[in-house]
């Protein structure tokens, strides 16, 4: 149950989100500040910093891929096991409600997944973010990338 909606809410997500488009001339605090939580978490991830990382993945966290939904720990091993390689992030789009930012992205990316090897085609990723006490804490991630 909880899985499947994890899952409704990053579609409806996604499809609400995905109605507006960023201008990158008219960019506002909120969409900057969301491109760079992705952008670091995307740099951490290439570099293996688990230790960043796990300093701000939120306690509650969940993500859905298309084996699975994952608790916080689950997506640390799932992490800590990425064989990242060269990556190019695109198209953000985000959106602030309160402490939350919600960021729509596409990311081209070979990349490993429990020994399942993705395509480098681009694909959609959808990542929310809470601001608590000055700090940014993820909190769901999708990616709506297909295994091969």
């Amino acid at each position: 149950m909880k899985f499947l909606r994890l899952m409704l809410i990053c579609t409806f997500a996604f499809l609400v989100i995905s109605q507006s488009c960023v201008d990158a001339d008219k960019a506002t605090d909120e969409q900057i500040q969301g491109e760079k939580l992705v952008r670091q978490l995307w740099t951490d991830m290439k570099e293996g910093n688990m230790k960043a990382i796990e300093g701000y993945i939120a306690s509650g966290f969940q993500s859905i891929h298309e084996d699975g939904a994952r608790d916080r720990d689950e997506e640390i091993q799932l992490i800590k096991g990425l064989n990242l390689g060269n990556y190019t992030l695109s198209k953000f789009k985000v959106t602030r409600d309160g402490p939350i930012v919600i960021v729509t992205y596409f990311v081209s990316v070979e990349e490993t997944i429990n020994l399942e090897h993705l395509t480098p085609e681009p694909a959609a990723r959808l990542s929310a973010w809470l601001e608590k006490d000055g700090e940014w804490q993820w909190i769901i991630h999708a990616n709506l990338k297909p295994l091969k």
